[in-house]
């Protein structure tokens, strides 16, 4: 990852150009459903929105989410128009019958930077449960066979809670066996249809994220965590790429940033509280300016327990977690266990209690 100023562009944008969806994951933020909404950014719009973004600077991530970003017939229009504009351009398809070599292929053509794809469960059955639908695991590994076939780089994201956790070890091997550039572990946050899975405990992640820093020692891909900045703590305990001073990676609003299907200009799409439409305000605009995301950018003003860790700066908690458990996003994130040397202060709820 190249170093950027956080304060000035993101990391990553990621644009949620639809929310209409074949699937029904059980964790979808979302809650995607068949229909296009039909307040949805247009083509036009859409174009807009892209050559805004590259006033962020050269080669500056945007990621094409959903949703099912191939419910939109105009996502290979919006890729081409986005690589034009010297933006990175990623897409995330979900594994559903739109997910044909025609359509990787065209997207390929268009400049896509990168794919990448979602997998839940090491099996048909698991991970076809957990989406909603018969078929998608088999489409998901085609897809991603093909991409790799195209010489596109491979990003493959899993979702960690209480039904998924046990099988990340044969979920590894086949991110191995793929090829992948990158493993992207999302520790579930209790928004949209997720709010009726059950997470893993403090303690259990812990365990992981100990577990998931093996694998990035060992494995030829790059692991990263999805709203689980700890990560970066405990490769840090463990002798790590991280040190309680740097910062090595990103959180809500602080080097990430969401744009919803109608323009909304989020922090992340986990955090939804807006900072302006792109409809009236420039991303860009929004992204550096607006009192929201300066203040999630500023890590004095975290509270508890986060806010007294030696390793808020690196770490920083997941905003969104805080957010959708408190209501207040500088709060403590509930997933982390860690308690910093001398704090006799509160601690977030899920924490106090027993483990699992």
């Amino acid at each position: 990852m190249t170093p950027v100023d956080t304060s000035e562009r993101p990391v990553v944008l990621v644009w949620e150009v639809t929310q209409a969806c074949a699937l029904a994951c059980d964790h979808c933020r979302a809650s995607a459903r068949p229909q296009r909404h039909p307040s949805e950014l247009s083509t036009a719009e859409g174009k807009q929105l892209l050559t805004d973004a590259a006033a962020f600077g050269d080669g500056q991530l945007v990621v094409l989410s959903g949703g099912d970003p191939l419910a939109r017939p105009d996502t290979v229009e919006l890729v081409e128009h986005g690589t034009d504009c010297g933006l990175r351009m990623t897409v995330t398809p979900s594994g559903t019958a739109s997910l044909t070599p025609t359509a990787i292929e065209a997207l390929a053509d268009a400049g896509v930077a990168q794919f990448a794809v979602s997998i839940d469960g090491a099996t048909p059955t698991t991970h076809d449960e957990f989406r909603g639908e018969a078929g998608s695991f088999e489409r998901t590994l085609r897809a991603a066979r093909a991409i790799r076939e195209l010489g596109v780089p491979l990003q493959v994201n899993t979702t960690v809670c209480a039904d998924t956790v046990e099988a990340l070890p044969a979920i590894r091997d086949l991110v191995a066996e793929l090829g992948v550039a990158l493993w992207s572990v999302f520790f579930l946050v209790p928004v949209g249809r997720g709010r009726a899975l059950d997470p893993v405990s403090p303690a259990r992640a812990e365990e992981v994220m100990a577990w998931l820093d093996g694998v990035a020692r060992s494995e030829a891909f790059g692991v990263k965590t999805t709203e689980a900045p700890m990560y970066r703590r405990v490769r840090a305990q463990r002798g790590g790429d991280s040190a309680p001073q740097r910062r090595a990676g990103v959180t809500a609003g602080d080097g990430f940033a969401f744009v919803s299907h109608t323009g909304a200009v989020y922090p992340s799409g986990f955090l939804p509280s807006s900072a302006g439409n792109v409809r009236e305000r420039s991303v860009v605009d929004s992204y550096r300016n607006s009192e929201l995301f300066q203040r999630l950018r500023d890590t004095e003003a975290l509270t508890g327990k986060c806010g007294a860790c030696s390793f808020r700066t690196v770490c920083g908690g997941s905003r969104s977690r805080a957010y959708a458990t408190t209501g207040e996003p500088m709060a403590s994130d509930p997933l982390c266990p860690h308690v910093p040397d001398g704090y006799d202060g509160p601690l977030p709820d899920r924490q106090a209690t027993a483990d699992d």
